[in-house]
């Protein structure tokens, strides 16, 4: 067996001294996830050439070690970080410094590389009019369309459905324990591994392909999913075989080196309408009959809670008035300052004070109020809210149907501005860091955070029932947001003080259960959540020795899955 010290050396002679280091404290933004998990690693290595990826992977393999896959490590479920104990040693391999998105067709699909961010390729594409998959929520922290494919990640944009792809190319470990490169692109790279990812990185290929049609390369079916609202199965959720396949949804299984993707045709103009009502039926009969619609179908259609819509505009402050002063761009590059500054503090042990989040919090204090007044008025009046962004050629038959389905004294309509709706969904994008930052800063007073990541049924009217009478007991908040006309739906419980985390977690998820709902639904298993058995088929074909993330979704963390 090659010693700790010795595959160390051999990784520095791969990549460099200044790419490989020790899995210490000084490495603790690449040991610990954003909102749970973390553990130790052997070694934190990032690769500058997908070749010196495919030399790594290969090196870490042969010496009988776990690798797991990082992109940005912004993932809510621990699933890119290592958890509590192994077997053997881990090495993390982190892909951001692996930037690259080649243009296939004009731009109507693109290559990207794994350390593409789907910020950068937002930026990437519009000259051209296009966009990503994905434009809101993540994108903003950083995250990769890696991430986002390897985890069939939702997102809020109703008519794209979760990321995914059949066309890839990818490395997994083979039932011998040898690293295989396997091409599903589409694009002739040669035959040897190292010349194909070099043509890749490159861009070495036809820009022109004709087989746009024969490899799915997005959720092309998802509207029909969303419409057919009598199904009694949810529209997505993480382990559905249907988006199980090759890299899709597998969760850093593989190594990924490239994915094909679709993109699609910018919206010249949107408008954005602000629900409000007490009455949640209300809500549900704007859902039905909008997807009843033949000719329409919301861009986005985002869902707040009055308690998650006022928390987040307290404690989300930061990060909207970062977007609006500094542009998104800027946000990775913040988030990565407040990591550093909760390093200097873990390594002058402090690192329970939760020193960023209280400076952050106490200049956002002193700064005045950042949400248009009448779309605050509205959050402290009303129960539940729902924001829909339509296209400005829909916009005509959408006040048409909000009005069949919203009559006067139902609630209240508010058409946005062009600056209130961006602000109105950058308040909704903005809740996952809110309940984040409002935990740590009262983890002295409450017994923990519980937070569930729920598909319900597509035909399920009761949508608004989110804890049952038996467990009401043990719960401080219940915060609830989501993705309304997907029924995915983003519940978070602050439990009282002693309350069993552990005991009202098994309880949540066995409601689900039994309600038909699944868990979850875009977040994918991490070490949060029991992996379904077409995902732990799907995951033990891809790996069959267990050599890449073992223990995801709860599986068996040992060689060979013994």
């Amino acid at each position: 067996m090659v010693s700790d010290a010795a595959l160390i050396r051999e990784l520095k002679t791969i990549l460099g001294n200044a790419h490989v280091a020790r899995g210490d404290q000084a490495s603790r933004r690449f040991l610990w996830g954003f909102r749970q998990g973390g553990g130790r690693a052997v070694a934190v290595v990032r690769p500058g050439s997908l070749v010196d990826l495919w030399r790594a992977a290969r090196t870490v393999v042969r010496a009988g070690r776990i690798i797991i896959m990082q992109g940005a490590n912004t993932g809510l479920t621990g699933g890119s970080t290592p958890d509590g104990d192994y077997d053997r040693g881990v090495v993390i391999l982190n892909t951001m410094r692996l930037k690259g998105i080649h243009l296939l067709n004009g731009g109507a699909q693109v290559v990207c590389l794994p350390g593409a961010t789907l910020m950068d390729l937002g930026n990437e594409l519009r000259p051209l009019q296009r966009e990503p998959h994905s434009e809101t929520g993540s994108s903003s922290l950083g995250a990769t369309v890696a991430g986002g494919v390897c985890n069939n990640a939702g997102g809020a944009l109703v008519r794209r459905g979760p990321a995914y792809t059949e066309a890839a190319i990818y490395a997994q470990v083979d039932a011998t324990g040898e690293l295989r490169l396997i091409n599903e692109l589409g694009i002739d790279l040669g035959r040897d591994p190292e010349e194909q990812l070099e043509k890749l990185e490159r861009g070495d290929f036809a820009r022109i392909v004709h087989d746009m049609h024969e490899k799915r390369c997005s959720a092309a079916d998802y509207v029909e999913q969303v419409r057919d609202v009598a199904a009694s199965s949810p529209a997505r959720y993480n382990g559905s075989p249907r988006y199980l396949k090759g890299a899709s949804g597998s969760a850093g299984r593989v190594v990924v080196f490239g994915l094909r993707l679709d993109t699609f045709p910018e919206a010249k103009s949107t408008r954005v309408f602000h629900l409000a009502t007490q009455d949640a039926a209300v809500l549900s009969e704007v859902r039905l009959r909008f997807l009843a619609e033949a000719s329409l179908m919301p861009v986005a259609a985002e869902y707040m809670h009055r308690d998650m819509f006022q928390l987040a505009a307290i404690y989300g402050k930061d990060l909207l008035l970062a977007t609006a002063m500094l542009g998104a761009g800027r946000l990775p590059m913040l988030f990565r300052m407040k990591a550093a500054i909760d390093d200097i503090a873990c390594s002058l042990g402090r690192g329970d004070a939760c020193l960023s989040d209280r400076m952050i919090q106490g200049m956002t204090r002193l700064m005045p109020p950042h949400l248009p007044e009448a779309y605050r008025q509205l959050g402290a009046q009303f129960t539940h809210h729902l924001l829909l962004r339509v296209d400005d050629v829909q916009a005509s038959a959408a006040r048409s149907v909000l009005a069949k389905a919203m009559p006067a004294g139902k609630g209240v309509i508010h058409h946005c501005s062009p600056a209130e709706g961006r602000r109105a969904f950058r308040h909704a994008s903005a809740a996952a860091g809110a309940v984040i930052r409002y935990t740590a800063l009262r983890r002295a007073r409450i017994g923990g955070l519980v937070s569930l990541d729920v598909a319900l049924r597509r035909n399920d009217k009761a949508w608004f029932y989110v804890l049952p009478d038996h467990l009401k007991h043990m719960v401080e908040k219940t915060l609830v947001s989501g993705h309304f006309f997907c029924h995915v739906f983003h519940q978070d419980f602050i439990l009282k003080k002693g309350a069993d985390e552990a005991g009202f977690r098994r309880g949540m998820l066995a409601h689900h259960e039994a309600r038909g709902a699944e868990c979850p639904a875009e977040y994918n298993v991490g070490h949060e959540y029991r992996a379904k058995p077409a995902q732990v088929d799907f995951f033990r074909k891809l790996d069959p020795t267990n050599a890449l993330n073992p223990g995801i979704g709860q599986t068996s963390r040992n060689a060979s899955w013994h």
